[in-house]
């Protein structure tokens, strides 16, 4: 027996009438051995009540043999010699712990996850790992190592790297990834992953003052980038519309100040102090 059967326990209000009344008629007799008998049966046959609770169930076993599992809620009765081991059918969350690992490009990370699973197969859950709870956490972890070493943190471009997915910004398929990931490991263990998501990433202590300052860097240069473009664009269209206008003749040497001066105002991170010519254009 490799998979899970469904048990069909007896009604155990049924049998309760039926063992109350065994007592009863075990005190009536109780000077002959008959109600010594009745009594005793009475008794063996308490230990075989089960109650089973909504999302729940019960692993019935006769002597190390696997007789089936009760999914059913309510109150039954069963063989009173069975071992009834208790395996919840809830979703369960699992936060695990921050873990040190190494990104795609080798820098020490601080990652965890979120993970969302119930037991879907409980003779799997029970027989084929030692303890499903323990082995998901464990598998997890794993799980969480491979998937940072698969990716980049983030993209930089002064590294050559040009990566679609990396772990800060592609959170949908970092999510997916890793949700396939954790499935594949615990469906030995009879266990379905609902939902599996980082909870919390960042650089290591070691390296985060100088992986900020270098992500605060490339933001300045990218700024920068832009100003210069729209710098250039402004120049550009004011000496065509100075030239078609004809407000005013410049030749180059002029046009190379009018240039510096304009870029100057333009892409300077202060704002210009303007200086009035009272004279004329060569004083």
């Amino acid at each position: 027996m490799d998979t899970e059967k469904n048990y069909q326990p007896m009604n155990g209000y049924l049998m309760l009438l039926v063992l109350f009344l065994l007592i009863i008629g075990g005190v009536a007799l109780l000077r002959i051995y008959v109600g010594a008998l009745l009594l005793l049966t009475a008794l063996i046959g308490m230990a075989g009540f089960v109650l089973v609770n909504p999302n729940g169930s019960r692993v019935l076993l006769l002597f190390g043999k696997y007789m089936g599992t009760i999914k059913k809620n309510g109150f039954f009765w069963v063989n009173p010699l069975f071992t009834k081991r208790k395996i919840s059918l809830r979703a369960s969350n699992f936060d695990s712990e921050r873990l040190k690992v190494n990104d795609k490009l080798g820098n020490p990370v601080m990652i965890s996850t979120i993970l969302v699973w119930r037991v879907t197969d409980t003779y799997k859950a029970a027989f084929d790992v030692d303890d499903y709870q323990n082995f998901v956490r464990v598998q997890t972890d794993a799980a969480v190592r491979k998937l940072a070493s698969m990716y980049p943190y983030d993209n930089f471009a002064d590294e050559g790297l040009d990566e679609d997915i990396t772990l800060r910004s592609s959170v949908n398929e970092v999510s997916e990834a890793l949700e396939k990931e954790v499935q594949e490991r615990l469906s030995m263990a009879g266990i379905e992953v609902l939902e599996a998501r980082i909870g919390y990433l960042a650089y290591a202590q070691e390296i985060a003052n100088a992986m900020l300052k270098r992500q605060q860097a490339t933001a300045i240069v990218a700024a920068r980038h832009k100003i210069v473009e729209g710098a250039v664009s402004m120049v550009e269209m004011a000496l065509d519309e100075l030239g078609k206008k004809e407000v005013v003749v410049l030749d180059e040497e002029r046009k190379a100040a009018m240039v510096s001066n304009l870029m100057v105002v333009l892409c300077s991170d202060k704002d210009a102090a303007p200086i009035v010519n009272t004279g004329t254009l060569n004083h």
